[in-house]
């Protein structure tokens, strides 16, 4: 696909940029960047556990999952990955996959072969440097999602993860006057927050009665940021976002 203003490679770039600044001969080279754009149903897996890719996935379009099933079919999802994200880049040196990528919406991806990849970074360090920051950003959402699982009550879980999606999504100029797009059923949510689908219906009931979210569909509006990241016990640290983009 051919790069522009609203290419892959600049939602990439843009990604990248709010957690490293990146000079612009290696943006031009991120631009080209051959990416195949296929766009995926709900509930489709892009990679499963013991899979060996020779491609990474760029998120254009929608939400996906990283996710690990018990040997009884319970699904823990681990992460949720936004446009931008490139939620199996570990691939491109681990040789076999320890967990699967699943899409929660409709979404579109765009394709980047594992040997296009290690040619631009062979020859552009920094773009390395780039992406080894971007996985030990994942890392840390990792650790505060083990905390936030492990030690929160419900209420104040769901709240942290409403937060940290507007963070991130405000990151890449998917947040507009404080509403974002957020298409995820609830079943996702309780895999996500380690409860139940019926505990996550009564916890967005309470915040929704408490004034710290509002919704419409698939639309979620904060009209109090600074009460939500209180309710939430959110600190942005963890994403290692630009100041401006966390605020």
């Amino acid at each position: 696909m051919a790069a522009g203003p609203h290419s892959p490679q600049t939602l990439m770039i843009r990604k990248l940029e709010s957690i490293f600044p990146l000079r612009e001969e290696e943006k031009q080279a991120l631009q080209g960047l051959p990416v195949q754009v296929v766009v995926l149903e709900a509930d489709h897996d892009i990679v499963r556990v013991g899979d060996s890719p020779s491609q990474c996935c760029l998120l254009l379009e929608g939400f996906t999952c990283v996710y690990k099933l018990t040997a009884e079919g319970k699904r823990q999802i681990m992460a949720v990955h936004v446009p931008g994200d490139i939620p199996d880049l570990q691939s491109l040196h681990l040789k076999v996959l320890d967990n699967s990528v699943a899409t929660m919406s409709q979404c579109t991806v765009g394709f980047i072969q594992h040997d296009d990849l290690r040619r631009v970074c062979e020859r552009y360090p920094r773009i390395t440097a780039a992406f080894w920051r971007e996985t030990l950003v994942d890392a840390s959402i990792f650790r505060e999602w083990l905390l936030n699982i492990g030690r929160r009550e419900a209420y104040t879980r769901m709240a942290h993860l409403l937060c940290e999606f507007l963070a991130r999504l405000k990151a890449v100029g998917l947040v507009k006057d404080a509403t974002f797009d957020l298409p995820i059923t609830q079943g996702e949510l309780a895999d996500c927050t380690g409860t139940s689908t019926v505990h996550v219906n009564r916890v967005l009931q309470a915040l929704r009665a408490d004034g710290l979210i509002q919704s419409r569909g698939t639309q979620i509006t904060i009209p109090d940021w600074e009460a939500l990241k209180e309710a939430g016990e959110f600190d942005p640290l963890y994403l290692h976002l630009k100041q401006d983009e966390a605020a």
